[in-house]
């Protein structure tokens, strides 16, 4: 899938920056034959856009803050080009398609934790969670993503799936942390 980059962008980015995006767009197959144009933003941490003329795709864009860029971000905006597709093709009818990721930036989120473990190097952004999660992400990314999976799996009979999700990671914070295991550096007495 060939990246176009803007003049800005061009001027910006990182090598690391060009390799997240590279790795990133692995894990998103629906977008194999379509051109991504990778802009640079400087207020938010990213953003995309899918322009449409007469039904068809004419640029998909993506907007990247590349001094702060994390994978969760870019899978996040390469999301929201998916969400953009589904709403592009009118060929289906408008009614539930459970297989189309819905709008919605919520569901972005979950959609991104859900697609690989790659894209829970940061907490989401809009996924409501206890403060206590969010600062210590690392030690929750995996639950959260497993949370992820199954409120996608229950939004097939369950209408309100998002309050489900939310409701599951807010008792992961008063579940009772696990005793990280002793380090196995000895301790020495101060002694004077």
């Amino acid at each position: 899938m060939p990246i176009r980059l803007t003049p800005l962008m061009r001027q910006r980015l990182t090598r690391r920056a060009l390799g997240m995006i590279t790795r990133s767009l692995r894990y998103f197959p629906e977008l194999k034959d379509t051109a991504i144009t990778v802009g640079y933003t400087r207020k938010h941490l990213g953003s995309a856009t899918v322009i449409f003329r007469k039904g068809a795709i004419l640029r998909m864009i993506i907007r990247l803050k590349v001094g702060k860029v994390t994978y969760q971000t870019i899978g996040h905006e390469l999301t929201h080009l998916i969400q953009g597709l589904a709403h592009g093709d009118r060929s289906k009818p408008a009614a539930m398609d459970f297989e189309r990721i819905p709008s919605g930036e919520t569901q972005c989120d979950i959609w991104t934790l859900a697609r690989h473990r790659l894209f829970c190097d940061d907490a989401p952004t809009y996924v409501r969670m206890p403060r206590l999660i969010r600062e210590n992400w690392q030690n929750y990314a995996a639950s959260v993503r497993e949370l992820c999976i199954a409120a996608i799996e229950k939004r097939h009979s369950h209408r309100q799936y998002i309050r489900w999700l939310e409701t599951e990671i807010g008792k992961l914070a008063k579940a009772p942390r696990k005793a990280k295991p002793m380090s196995a550096q000895l301790t020495l007495p101060f002694v004077i």
